[in-house]
C-alpha cells in the first residue's frame, strides 16, 4: 500500500529550515502554502530551530509525540542512513528521500544507497528517491516536493525519474496546460518504482490517465505483466529516453547486431498495451485528449475549418495516423449545403469559409457532431479579420459538454488566438498548434480503444526434450566454450519440435562420400567446428554438390579454408546435409536478451540481406498466438509471404509455431543470451518450414 505517500495524516520534514534558500525550507512551504498543513499535522524536524513557518520544531522524528504517516527527509546524505533506521523505530510506514549523493554519486554512493534499502527493509519503510523531487496529490491536498508551486488538479499522474524534467512538466502544469491528480519524481528508485505506482493507481478514482517518463527499468518482465493489466483499466502513455545510445556491447548474431534498448521498449510497451510517444510535447497532446476527452469509438473524423490549407493538412495528417475522414449522410450534407455559402464546402473537410462568425461554426459542428458517421471532431481555426475567436471557442466547448463524441481544437496562430485557447482550456478541450500534432493525439485514442478491446494473451506450452537440452549445454561448458554451431544446435531445434534437414558429421572425405550417398545426392557440406559461427565468411558452405567427387573435392578445399583462415579452431570436419526442396522463402528467426525485459526474440526477412534491409520485429517472450501472428503483418516485405506474382503464400503457421517454439525454448534456458535461426526455409501453406542453419551463444556465467 502506498497510501501514506498521498494520503497521510502526518508528515514530518526532517531537515527543515527556515532560510528560504534551503531546500528543507521549500518543502515545508509547499507543505503550508499548499493547503496540506490547515488540516494535517506537519512536524518540522530540526535540532537547532524553535519555529519555522509559525510550527513548532522538534529535535528528532522520537521526540514527536504522535504518530507520523510519511517522512520527507531533506538532509545531506551521510546522516539519511541513522536518519531512517529512526523513522523505523518510531514506525513510520513511508519516507521520502530527497537528498542525493547515492547510487548517482558512483560506487560510493551505491553502497550508501544500498544500506538505505536494507534499513527499510528491515523496518518495512516503503521508500521513494533518493535523489528525487517529492510527491504530489493536488487532491489531498499534498505538495511534499521542492517544485515552485502545486499545480492544478486534473485526470493524469505522473511518474518521472527525472526531477528536473519533473519540474518543466510541473511548470507547464501550473500554466494551466494540463491538470494533474498525482506527481512522483521516482529518483534512483531504490524501492517504489513503476511497477508500484501502477498498481497503486490503477484503481485511483482521481487519475484518468498514466503519464511515465523512464530512463530505465530494472524488472521488464514484471512491468510487462502488471502494465497488461492496467491498461485494461485505464491508459498509460509513455515516454523513455535514452535508448539510442544502448547495445553497444559486442555481438556475433545476426539478431544481437540488429535488437537493441530501443527495439526492447518497442516491444514491451506495444504487448503491455503502453502508447508509447517519442517527445515531451506528444506525451501531453495525447494524455489531454484521452483524459479530458469521451473515448474514440472508431477512426473516422470530421474536419471543421475556415481554411483550406490546414484542412488538408489535417487531411493528410489524419491519413498518415490510420485514421479517416467522416462520410457524411446525405441529411447532413443537405443541412450544411442549406446553410453555408455557396463557396463553402459541405463535404468532409467542411469550410465554412474565412469570414465565418461564430454562429456559422456552431451550425456546422453541431451538425457534424449530430452525424452518426462520425467519431471525433477536430475544429480548426486561423485568425482572419472577421473571425470571432472567443465566442467560436465558447462553441467548441459547449459541443464539448453537449456531445459524447471527442473534441479536438486546433486554433492555429499565437497571439490572436491565445484567449480563444483559453476558453478552450477551461472547457477542457485540448488544443494543438497544429493539425499533425492533433491527429497525433486522435492516434493516441484509437490506439487506447484498440488496447483496451484485446483480450488477455493466452501462452502456449509445447512438450519438448528439456532435458538433452540441459545435457548439450553442459557438456559445451564442460569444454570451455560458449558458442553453439549448427552441428550441435541440430539436436536442441529436434528436442524443441522443429523440423530440420537429415544430416551427419563426417570427419574424412570418405566417410563424407559415404553419408551423402546414405542422403541421396544433391547434398550441401559445411564445415562444422564450434569455434566457427559464419561458415560463409571462410568458403564453409558449399550447396548442390551432386557426386562423390565434388562432395571430396569440396570437403578438401573447406578443411584448407578453415584451416588457413582460422588456424586456431576446432575443426570436428564437415556437415554432410540433405538439400531442402527448392521454392521455400528465406525468413530469421532469432533472439538477443536485453538486460532489462529478457529475451527478444526476432522475426524478419533470412538469408544474407537481414542486416542490410533491416525489415525485422520484435517481441519479448512470452507472446501468444495473436501476437506471434502480429509480427508477421509487420514487416515491410509482408506481401511476400502472401503470395506474388503466381507464388502461393507462404505456411505463416509453421513460422507462427517456430516462433513460439524458440520463445518457450528461451524462457526455459535463460543462459541463452543470442540465438539464430538463418534461414528458416518457409514453404507454402499446409508444408511447413525446415530451419536450415542456427546458433547460439550462451552466457559466461550461470546465475
Amino acid at each position: 500500500m502506498l497510501d501514506p505517500f498521498f494520503i497521510p495524516k502526518s508528515i514530518a520534514v526532517i531537515g527543515a529550515s527556515s532560510n528560504p534558500r534551503k531546500l528543507g525550507y521549500a518543502v515545508l512551504k509547499n507543505l503550508v502554502d499548499g493547503g496540506y498543513a490547515a488540516n494535517h499535522s506537519v512536524y518540522p524536524i530540526n535540532p537547532r530551530a524553535d519555529k519555522i513557518l509559525e510550527l513548532p520544531v522538534f529535535p528528532t522524528v522520537n521526540s514527536v509525540p504522535d504518530s507520523i504517516d510519511l517522512a520527507v527527509i531533506v538532509i545531506p546524505y551521510p546522516y539519511v542512513p541513522d536518519v531512517l533506521r529512526e523513522c523505523g523505530e518510531k514506525q513510520i510506514p513511508a519516507a521520502i528521500v530527497i537528498s542525493a549523493g547515492f547510487r548517482e554519486a558512483g560506487n560510493v554512493g551505491l553502497e550508501r544507497e544500498l544500506e538505505l534499502i536494507q534499513i527499510a527493509k528491515e523496518y518495512d519503510i516503503r521508500l521513494i528517491g533518493p535523489n528525487c523531487l517529492g510527491v504530489i496529490d493536488t487532491y489531498t491536498p499534498l505538495n511534499a516536493s521542492f517544485a515552485a508551486g502545486t499545480p492544478p488538479s486534473g485526470p493524469m499522474s505522473f511518474m518521472s525519474q527525472s526531477g528536473a524534467l519533473g519540474t518543466a512538466v510541473l511548470d507547464i502544469a501550473l500554466a494551466g496546460r494540463l491538470g494533474l491528480s498525482k506527481f512522483v519524481s521516482l529518483g534512483n528508485k531504490a524501492d517504489v518504482d513503476e511497477i508500484d505506482l501502477l498498481l497503486a493507481w490503477q484503481d485511483d478514482p482521481n487519475t484518468r490517465v498514466i503519464m511515465i517518463y523512464s530512463e530505465g527499468m530494472s524488472n521488464g518482465q514484471k512491468f510487462i505483466q502488471v502494465a497488461r493489466e492496467v491498461t485494461r483499466k485505464k491508459p498509460v502513455v509513455a515516454i523513455k529516453s535514452g535508448v539510442t545510445q544502448s547495445g553497444s556491447r559486442a555481438v556475433s548474431s545476426h539478431t544481437g547486431s540488429l535488437a537493441g534498448s530501443e527495439q526492447a521498449y518497442q516491444a514491451a510497451f506495444s504487448q503491455a498495451g503502453v502508447i508509447r510517444v517519442n517527445s515531451m510535447d506528444e506525451l501531453f497532446a495525447a494524455s489531454a485528449a484521452i483524459g479530458y476527452q469521451p473515448s474514440l469509438e472508431g477512426d473516422r473524423i470530421a474536419i471543421i475549418t475556415n481554411a483550406g490549407g490546414p484542412g488538408i493538412l489535417a487531411t493528410d495528417a489524419l491519413e498518415r495516423a490510420g485514421l479517416s475522414l467522416a462520410r457524411f449522410t446525405n441529411e447532413t450534407i443537405q443541412k450544411l449545403v442549406q446553410f453555408l455559402p455557396d463557396a463553402a464546402s459541405a463535404a468532409n473537410p467542411v469550410d465554412v469559409l474565412g469570414d465565418a462568425l461564430s454562429d456559422r461554426y456552431q451550425f456546422a459542428i453541431d451538425t457534424v457532431a449530430d452525424d452518426a458517421n462520425v467519431d471525433g471532431l477536430l475544429v480548426l481555426l486561423t485568425p482572419q479579420a472577421m473571425t470571432e475567436i472567443d465566442q467560436t471557442a465558447t462553441a467548441v466547448g459547449e459541443l464539448s459538454f453537449k456531445t459524447e463524441k471527442p473534441v479536438l481544437g486546433c486554433f492555429m496562430g499565437e497571439k490572436q488566438v491565445k484567449s480563444g485557447i483559453d476558453i478552450l482550456t477551461a472547457y477542457n478541450v485540448p488544443n494543438y498548434s497544429f493539425p499533425v500534432q492533433a491527429a497525433k493525439a486522435f492516434k493516441a485514442m484509437a490506439d487506447y480503444r484498440l488496447i483496451r478491446s484485446r483480450p488477455l494473451p493466452e501462452f502456449v506450452q509445447f512438450e519438448v526434450d528439456r532435458e538433452s537440452v540441459r545435457d548439450m549445454f553442459n557438456r559445451v561448458r564442460s569444454e570451455d566454450r560458449l558458442s553453439i554451431g549448427d552441428a550441435e544446435a541440430r539436436g536442441i531445434l529436434q528436442a524443441y519440435g522443429l523440423r530440420i534437414p537429415r544430416s551427419e558429421v563426417a570427419e574424412t572425405p570418405e566417410q563424407a562420400i559415404e553419408i551423402a550417398s546414405e542422403l541421396g545426392y544433391p547434398v550441401v557440406l559445411k564445415i562444422a567446428s564450434p569455434d566457427i559461427l559464419h561458415k560463409t565468411d571462410v568458403g564453409g558452405v558449399k550447396v548442390g554438390l551432386s557426386n562423390a567427387e565434388d562432395v571430396r573435392d569440396a570437403f578438401e578445399l573447406m578443411m584448407y579454408r578453415a584451416q588457413r583462415y582460422v588456424p586456431e579452431a576446432r575443426l570436428w570436419g564437415c556437415l554432410v546435409q540433405e538439400m531442402v526442396p527448392s521454392g521455400g522463402s528465406e525468413v530469421l528467426v532469432g533472439m538477443n536478451r536485453d538486460p532489462q525485459f529478457g529475451p527478444l526474440v526476432t522475426f524478419g526477412l533470412g538469408g544474407i540481406y537481414v542486416e542490410a534491409l533491416k525489415d525485422v520485429t520484435f517481441r519479448v517472450a512470452p507472446f501468444s498466438r495473436e501476437e506471434a501472428h502480429e509480427m508477421l503483418e509487420e514487416i515491410r516485405a509482408r506481401a511476400l509471404l502472401d503470395g506474388v506474382r503466381g507464388k502461393p503464400p507462404a505456411d505463416k503457421e509453421a513460422i507462427i509455431d517456430t516462433l513460439l517454439r524458440i520463445g518457450q525454448l528461451v524462457l526455459d534456458f535463460p543462459e541463452i543470451v543470442e540465438l539464430d535461426i538463418n534461414p528458416l526455409i518457409v514453404y507454402q501453406q499446409n508444408q511447413g518450414a525446415i530451419a536450415i542453419d542456427m546458433r547460439l551463444i550462451l552466457k559466461e556465467e550461470l546465475a
